[in-house]
């Protein structure tokens, strides 16, 4: 048996869910930005929040996205009886739409595997990332996925749960910009239609083979064509003040696409990596956002083709 570690890190990027008329399917690895996770040992049995990231979040381990992957791994190699402090420190904003507490709980459950010296493979600790992720977000892995394994994922089904890794063009990067707001994803879920005509349905699933066929064949225009929602983005812009604006001057600028990340506020356009049209649909955006009366970062990031990753670990 390995011996237990007395600490472990563990970093999970950022994602795109949706990434346009996926929903719910299809999710993206983004670069640059994610959580990090330190579970440490402790003498006396249970899982504690020591550092839970913001202090907008719950201290108390069956509401904490990290908390509650740590004990889902513990469980299911028969640990229960290990104690835990969970420190986290937050890269991904709260309510942002860039997949911030999937990748609490991707850290959450990789660090924690990590300490226990690695007895779950990637689609045990899938599992348990997205029962911690039902918690307090929903149960969906558009986002788990890709921030655990990287890239492009395809939830072909949840249950049981079956997540493929899709191909990724090398000249693919993304544009993200956050404006000044928070919209939290059941509030955003609340204004989805109950029904949806069947020529829409279509017309969604024409596209997201489409975006599976563009990434296989790296026909960037095609991808860019496709990421067009007729389902969720409609409901949700109503939601998001200078976000139709915002969408129209990245395409102005050369995006190959845009749409809303996730349940939003976040937005993302897909570019070419080239760093003259990316910059310019950088800039496009927040000055659209700006012209709205929204405050907006943007940045130009790269696809994150890794996933979660343990960054330390220290023995006993």
């Amino acid at each position: 048996m390995t011996a237990l570690l007395a600490r472990a890190t563990a970093f999970a990027p950022g994602s795109i869910g949706n990434v346009g008329p996926g929903f719910d399917v299809l999710g993206l690895a983004v670069g640059g930005a994610g959580d990090t996770v330190t579970v440490v040992r402790r003498q006396s049995r249970g899982v504690v929040v020591e550092i839970p990231g913001h202090p907008d979040l719950p201290t108390e381990p069956r509401q904490h996205a990290s908390a509650l992957a740590a004990m889902e791994v513990l469980a299911r190699t028969g640990n229960d009886d290990i104690g835990l402090g969970i420190k986290v420190v937050k890269g991904l904003p709260l309510s942002g739409g860039q997949g911030g507490s999937a990748a609490s709980s991707v850290a959450g459950a990789v660090a924690a595997n990590a300490l226990l010296g690695d007895p779950l493979g990637p689609e045990e600790l899938l599992h348990a990332a997205v029962e911690a992720e039902a918690v307090v977000a929903g149960r969906h892995a558009d986002n788990v996925g890709p921030s655990l394994l990287g890239g492009l994922v395809l939830v072909r089904s949840m249950q049981p749960l079956d997540v493929v890794r899709l191909a990724v063009p090398d000249d693919l990067a993304v544009v993200l910009a956050h404006p000044d707001q928070r919209l939290r994803t059941k509030d955003a879920r609340r204004v989805l239609p109950r029904d949806v005509p069947l020529a829409t349905a279509i017309h969604q699933m024409a596209q997201v083979a489409a975006m599976v066929h563009a990434c296989a064949s790296g026909d960037l225009d095609l991808l860019g064509r496709a990421i067009d929602d007729r389902i969720a983005e409609p409901a949700r812009a109503t939601l998001l003040p200078g976000f139709p604006e915002a969408k129209a001057a990245a395409l102005n600028a050369g995006a190959l696409g845009c749409s809303i990340s996730g349940s939003g506020p976040t937005s993302f356009a897909l570019v070419r990596d080239d760093p003259a049209v990316a910059a310019r649909v950088v800039d496009a955006m927040r000055e659209a956002y700006a012209r709205a009366g929204v405050a907006c970062i943007a940045r130009l990031a790269p696809i994150d083709r890794t996933g979660a990753r343990v960054l330390a670990r220290e023995a006993a």
